[in-house]
C-alpha cells in the first residue's frame, strides 16, 4: 500500500489526540478523580454522537439481539480500558503509560494464541520477547535492582492490566460472532457506520464506568475542581481523543491495513515524550528511549515479512 500525505496524516492524527490524551489525563489528576472522569468522558462523547448516530438505536430489536456481544465490548473498550488508563495516570507518566499500551502487539498474540487458536510463528514470538524485555525495562524504571525488589508503581500495573484488556476487546471485533458478520451484520444504511457502533459500545460501556464511579465515590474520592481547564480537558477527550481519533484512525486502518498501522500507532509514545515535556516538564529518561527501540524493535521483527526471491 502506497503511503500518501493523507494517508499518513490520518494515521499520525489519532497516536498525537491519544498522546494529549494521556498529558491531559496527567493534569487531572487531583483535579477529577480518574474513574470519575472516564464517566464524564464517554456521557460527553455520547451526547456528542447521538445526532450523528441516533438511527443506529432503532429499532431497539437489532441491539436486543446482540447485546451481550456489544455489552462485552463496551465493557472492555469503554469501561475497563480507559477507567484503567485514567488510574494509571495518577501514579505513573504519560511516557510510561503509553510505552506499556504499546506492547499491544506482544499481548495480542498471546491473546490470540490462548483463546482463540491463532498459532503464532517463531517470528512473532521472538518479536514478543523482545518487546516484553521494552516493557520490563519500563517497569523497572531502567534498574535491574528495581526489577529484583520488585517495587511497582501501581500506575504501570494498571495499564499493562488495560492493555491485556484491549487486546480481547481487538479480537472481539476481528472475529465478530456470527451476527455480525456477513448479511447478518446490521447495514451503515441503518446507522451502524463507524459512530453508530461508537455510539452503541459507548453506551454499554458507560453501565460499567458508572459502576466504576459509584464505588469511586462510595470509597471517598475527591470532589471535582471545577475549573475552566477541567471543561476544556473534558472536550478535548470526547471530541479530540475520543470521536476525531477514532475516526482518523478507522479511515487510516481501511485505507492503509492493520499492519501498516500499527507501526504509526507506536508514534505515541514518542509524542506523549514531547507533549510531557512541554506542558508537564516531565522529561524523557534514557531507559524510556530503550524501551522504545525494544518495543519498535520486536514489533518490527513480528511484522517482518522476507520478500520472495525473484530468482537468479
Amino acid at each position: 500500500m502506497k503511503l500518501t500525505p493523507r494517508l499518513a496524516l490520518l494515521l499520525t492524527t489519532a497516536p498525537l489526540l491519544w498522546a494529549g490524551n494521556a498529558v491531559v489525563g496527567r493534569l487531572m489528576a487531583g483535579e477529577v478523580p480518574p474513574l470519575t472522569l472516564n464517566l464524564m468522558r464517554w456521557a460527553l462523547t455520547a451526547l456528542i454522537l447521538l445526532p450523528l448516530a441516533w438511527r443506529a438505536l432503532r429499532p431497539w430489536s437489532r441491539i436486543a439481539v446482540r447485546w451481550r456481544y456489544l455489552a462485552v465490548l463496551g465493557l472492555l473498550g469503554v469501561g475497563l480500558y480507559n477507567s484503567l488508563q485514567y488510574l494509571a495516570l495518577v501514579t505513573s507518566s504519560p511516557m510510561n503509560v503509553t510505552l506499556v499500551a504499546a506492547s499491544m502487539p506482544v499481548w495480542m498474540l498471546a491473546v490470540g494464541a490462548l483463546f482463540f487458536g491463532e498459532r503464532p510463528t517463531r517470528r512473532q514470538l521472538a518479536g514478543a520477547a523482545i518487546g516484553g524485555i521494552g516493557v520490563l525495562v519500563v517497569i523497572a524504571r531502567g534498574s535491574l535492582a528495581t526489577l529484583a525488589a520488585v517495587r511497582l508503581v501501581p500506575g504501570d500495573i494498571y495499564i499493562l492490566i488495560a492493555t491485556i484488556g484491549w487486546a480481547f476487546y481487538s479480537w472481539l471485533l476481528a472475529r465478530p460472532p456470527a451476527h455480525m458478520r456477513g448479511e447478518a451484520r446490521p447495514r451503515p444504511e441503518d446507522g451502524w457506520d463507524w459512530a453508530g457502533l461508537l455510539l452503541v459500545q459507548t453506551l454499554f460501556g458507560l453501565v460499567a464506568a458508572s459502576a466504576f464511579t459509584v464505588g469511586e465515590q462510595a470509597l471517598g474520592a475527591a470532589p471535582i475542581h471545577w475549573t475552566g481547564w477541567t471543561v476544556a480537558a473534558l472536550l478535548y477527550v470526547s471530541l479530540g481523543a475520543s470521536i476525531l481519533a477514532y475516526r482518523a484512525w478507522g479511515l487510516g486502518v481501511a485505507e492503509g491495513g492493520p499492519a501498516l498501522a500499527s507501526f504509526f500507532n507506536n508514534l505515541t509514545p514518542l509524542f506523549a515524550a514531547v507533549l510531557s515535556a512541554a506542558v508537564l516538564g516531565e522529561a524523557p529518561q534514557p531507559y524510556h528511549a530503550v524501551a522504545f527501540a525494544l518495543i519498535v524493535g520486536g514489533i518490527a521483527v513480528s511484522a517482518w515479512r522476507p520478500r520472495a526471491s525473484s530468482g537468479p
